[in-house]
């Protein structure tokens, strides 16, 4: 029996018939989370996790290709907000700041 575990959605890949993406599968395994950890972090099984992981590892330099184009298009986004509003911009940086830190 064959069975899927990565599917590839609108530009995006899901772990099968979830909304848990494939890059938030891998960082947490590449932060060293046990499968045990990860399924329970995204209320998923662990024949999914494990599929995931497997997947992962037999396409690794697609996967991680895919993630540095997310990370970059990220990157472009932000820095495109910071340009267009450099006052919520700002805004956002002091509200992402830890409760009484000045910097």
């Amino acid at each position: 029996m064959d069975k899927t575990y990565v599917e590839y959605r609108d530009g995006v890949y899901y772990i099968a018939n979830t909304r848990v993406t494939l890059d938030s599968l891998v960082y947490a395994y590449g932060e060293g989370h046990s499968p045990e950890t990860i399924a329970q972090a995204f209320w998923i099984d662990h024949e999914q996790v494990y599929g995931a992981i497997t997947f992962y590892l037999a396409h690794r330099q697609e996967v991680d290709e895919y993630i540095r184009k997310g990370e970059a298009e990220q990157d472009a986004l932000r820095e495109d907000l910071h340009r267009r509003s450099p006052a919520l911009h700002q805004k956002l940086a002091v509200a992402k700041r830890p409760r009484g830190a000045t910097r």
